[in-house]
């Protein structure tokens, strides 16, 4: 087959695996994957390349680098046919459909993958007759709910549903939540005299949504009674302006609402049966990781061309950044990309440089974090290669940096080793067990980068490309040496590992960059490998003519240690734990951190039958052993006297432990896996482990738990369960469980937890099903009221001295504005919000309760957000009634904000703050 025809086979069936998504967000073939692949020179094929080009078989898409297509396998993905001779286009999108043509959704990344189902629930919202159907969409903050909201009018628009100029009126219920009647009067309008200060009539949101969409966020904010008036409207499609009694009016309004709580929790049910959509959102952690990667990559792509610069991004801070979103989905990773960009920007100005370069040792600590968050999602990213090589962002479009550009060697020990340290030493494991953890987490790396690059034929030549002849070579002879000091087979992986390693080393020493401390303590001298590695530091410092440093050592025993041919036959582990997902759990930090194959998971949920559980346990048992017998970590009850059943029905040997954790796991996978111990010898060993820090110590059994409920289960719920831990700790020595829960699963969380413990309470925003246990509202609590109840639940009325009110508010602020703050950083404006309070305080000779405090905190916080976007409220009422004692007492305090922030509130934004005042307090005007 003549070379043009090798690169035009490979063309066709390279653009065939690429989805129809990735192909509209710019994905292709270049030039250097397929001399890469094809083992041609970079320069004859761009020659051929454009002969195909010429030959009208191929199609250009324009950027850096330049990325090639198979005309005729894209004729025939989306049956088109394309114009002729050398098409040369910016995006494919350009020779497929116009712009007004395309589908919106098709912009949406996901719409063919993990919100498919979500788009076609969309689609069918916006096209059913004849109307329409009123859509509810579900998520968690900075999902995309108002972007998919957008999507849904664009696409009724595309059908010919809406008019071109049809509106689309987006409001956020909770601008106004405090004050039902002007949330009223915003969404439906009031006529002249309804209320005081209403001296003209005024259009509401419906009327101004006619023909088009209303998009209401936050709608569970809404009061009854907005609830009731909107239902109505939905029946009848007639409603009445605030001071009319008649509803005459009518308009076509199609509604659609968000929310991050659960509709059933928070809304009226007869509004929730009034909506017949309902769209979940997932979140990012829920998407596919191809999806998760695109995204960053689109929210880079913004970046480069808001700054006109190409940003060059290492693997690991597209890792941590990943990783660093915990609550935020896409909005927190966007504004985490910002700030990394712009402190990367300021850079490339002061050094002058025409790149932004972001490398992970810049990071700001929050999101370097995110590096020790990402769990099973790390070894996602390895297959996918997008942690051996940099990301390159340019205006015109993006690129992946290949080996050739990327000056860092694909394997990089001293990198691997100071990233995993930080997070062991902070887990408190000592260096016996550091050591281990490294020496799997080594294998492991090194096994996907081997499989990955060079387990193939020709891998020789492939690292010649990398490492020097004569650095291969001794490398080659260091094996043989370990082989028979070391009595172990050594496979080329430890060819490969070693070679980078040592030009990894060369590299250090020639660039002045090793440092000599020690990253942790060396390996034990009386280590067979770490006599060794003493061995290898002196044929290096022979052969090569070097200084090698002491802690070099470390690194060569640990690589002696880790990279073994790989056994068959290890130990089978099976983890089975009553609950969901609790073995499930175990398994996947385990699986994350030492990527076994031979560990598996049963979960029992506790409507499940023994009999059911057994035959799925002896099923586990059947597939998972590999003629070494099986280990079977659980929890409790019944599980125990499985052992003799399995081995009589099946003839496999299988040995149980009980109180299975997480430890108690990684330490069975590690001692199977990397040390090759058998079923009995790890038996031995692990009978009495009772973790790392103190393994001889009594396992504390806790016996009471209190939950904590709140929308997500996470954020206010944790913050929660902080909160009631201290005051847990404050009133009795008692060991008692603090477990946050979301309202959606709280019943299932407290069956669970009923089976193992008593619930004293459930604390936060729902009241579980069971009428026994006793619930604290979240308001009691802050109004210290439940605080009491609890302590009375604790200590049977023992008087303990009060909580410091003053954390709690500032937790319970801070996680609100969390949630709904964009443009101002909620932790650095909270210091002046609580002084602001205490000013407030002083000058009316007054003392806020709990929920005062927070409801003028919040309130204000969201005041100052509108001064940032000059979106300020204009004041409804009567000026010259509010009460000037109050009015003058909020100017004086509001100097806080200018002097701390450069912010001055409007004035009508300070009428509404003594509005609010005057009606908590009832002052009267003096």
């Amino acid at each position: 087959m003549k070379r043009i025809d090798k690169i035009l086979e490979y063309i066709a069936e390279s653009t065939k695996k690429i989805s129809k998504e990735a192909l509209f967000a710019g994905e292709g073939i270049t030039a250097a994957e397929i001399a890469d692949d094809q083992k041609m020179l970079r320069n004859n094929v761009s020659k051929e390349l454009n002969n195909l080009l010429r030959d009208d078989l191929i199609l250009k898409i324009k950027g850096r680098p330049v990325r090639f297509l198979h005309k005729q396998i894209i004729e025939d993905t989306f049956r088109v046919r394309l114009k002729e001779k050398q098409i040369e286009v910016k995006s494919i999108k350009e020779v497929l459909l116009p712009d007004e043509q395309i589908d919106p959704f098709h912009a949406l990344i996901g719409f063919r993958g993990s919100m498919r189902n979500q788009v076609e629930q969309g689609k069918a919202a916006i096209l059913y007759p004849p109307r329409g159907l009123h859509t509810l969409i579900v998520g968690q903050t900075g999902v995309g709910k108002t972007m998919f909201a957008r999507l849904m009018y664009h696409y009724g628009k595309y059908m010919k549903r809406f008019s071109e100029h049809a509106p689309f009126i987006v409001f956020n219920c909770a601008d106004y939540f405090n004050n039902p009647h002007l949330l009223l009067s915003h969404i439906f309008g009031h006529v002249k005299g309804a209320f005081t200060g209403a001296d003209h009539e005024k259009a509401g949101l419906v009327e101004k949504a006619d023909g088009g969409i209303l998009f209401l966020d936050e709608i569970h904010r809404l009061p009854p009674e907005g609830q009731e008036m909107i239902f109505y409207f939905m029946d009848t499609h007639t409603y009445n302006k605030l001071g009319e009694t008649d509803r005459k009016r009518d308009a076509s309004v199609l509604l659609i609402g968000a929310t991050t709580e659960d509709p059933g929790s928070s809304m009226l049910k007869t509004f929730i049966r009034r909506i017949p959509i309902t769209i979940n959102i997932p979140s990012l952690q829920e998407r596919a990781i191809e999806e998760q990667m695109l995204i960053l990559k689109h929210l880079f792509a913004n970046e480069a061309n808001r700054v006109n610069k190409p940003i060059r991004i290492e693997s690991e801070v597209v890792r941590a950044l990943i990783g660093s979103v915990t609550y935020g989905n896409i909005g927190q990773l966007k504004s985490n990309i910002q700030l990394v960009c712009a402190k990367g920007f300021l850079n490339s100005i002061h050094e002058n440089k025409d790149e932004i370069g972001l490398d992970f040792k810049n990071l700001p600590g929050n999101i370097r974090d995110g590096l020790f968050n990402i769990d099973k999602t790390q070894y996602k990213m390895k297959e996918m290669g997008c942690i051996s090589s940099c990301l390159y962002i340019t205006p015109e479009g993006r690129k992946a940096l290949d080996e050739e550009v990327v000056s860092e060697l694909p394997f990089n020990l001293y990198k691997l080793i100071e990233d995993k340290i930080g997070m062991l030493k902070e887990e408190g494991l000592d260096d016996v067990y550091i050591h281990r953890f490294i020496a799997t987490d080594v294998n492991i790396h090194i096994k996907s980068f081997y499989n990955r690059f060079y387990n193939t034929k020709g891998s020789r030549e492939r690292i010649l490309k990398i490492v020097d002849k004569d650095i291969l070579e001794f490398s080659e002879q260091i094996k043989e040496m370990a082989k028979k000091e070391l009595n172990r087979i050594y496979s080329e992986r430890f060819v490969y590992a070693f070679s980078l390693h040592l030009s990894a080393f060369f590299k250090r020493t020639r660039e002045k960059k090793y440092g000599d401390a020690r990253i942790y303590e060396p390996m034990n001298d009386h280590d067979e490998e770490y006599r060794l590695a003493q061995t290898i530091k002196s044929l290096i410092e022979s052969k090569f003519g070097v200084h090698v440093p002491e802690a070099e050592i470390t690194y060569m025993a640990i690589l002696l240690k880790s990279v073994e041919e790989e056994r068959q036959g290890s130990v089978g582990i099976i983890v089975a734990a009553h609950g969901t997902s609790t073995a499930s759990s175990i398994v996947g930090v385990v699986d994350s951190l030492l990527g076994s194959s031979n560990l598996c998971a049963v979960d029992m949920p506790l409507d499940v039958s023994p009999r059911e559980i057994l035959d799925l346990i002896i099923d586990k048992v059947k597939s998972i052993d590999r003629g070494r017998g099986v280990l079977l970590l659980v929890d409790m009850g019944s599980l125990l006297n499985l052992e003799e059943t399995i081995m009589e029905r099946v003839g496999i040997n299988v040995k149980t432990i009980d109180m299975v954790s997480t430890p108690l796991t990684l330490e069975a996978v590690r001692k199977a896996s990397v040390f090759d111990m058998g079923i009995e010898e790890i038996y031995q060993s692990l009978k009495d482990f009772r973790g790392y820090n103190n393994s001889s110590a009594a396992v504390k059994v806790v016996h009471k738990a209190i939950v904590t409920v709140c929308s997500s289960g996470k954020g206010a719920a944790v913050k929660l369960k902080e909160f009631v831990e201290k005051i847990v700790c404050d009133l009795t020595d008692e060991e008692i469980l603090v477990v946050p829960a979301n309202v959606r699963e709280l019943d299932k969380v407290v069956q669970d937890m009923r089976s193992k413990r008593t619930i004293l309470a459930v604390i936060g925003v729902k009241r579980p099903s069971e009428p026994e246990i006793p619930f604290i509202p979240l308001e009691k609590l802050i109004e210290a009221s439940g605080e009491q109840t609890l302590r009375e639940l604790l200590l049977n009325n023992k008087q303990i001295p009060a909580v410091d009110q003053s954390v709690v508010v500032r937790e319970l602020c801070e996680e609100s504005l969390k949630e709904f703050m964009t443009y101002l950083n909620p932790h650095k404006i909270l210091g002046m919000l609580m002084r602001f309070v205490q000013e407030l305080e002083l000058g009316l000779g007054v003392k806020f309760d709990y929920a005062t405090k927070v409801q003028i905190s919040t309130h204000t916080a969201y005041a100052l957000e509108r001064m940032v976007i000059r979106d300020g409220l204009v004041y409804q009422g009567e000026v010259k009634k509010l009460d000037q004692r109050i009015l003058e007492v909020v100017n004086r305090s509001c100097n806080i904000f200018v002097s701390g922030m450069n912010l001055i509130l409007s004035d009508d934004e300070k009428y509404y703050i003594c509005e609010m005042l005057s009606e908590v307090y009832n002052f009267i005007p003096q």
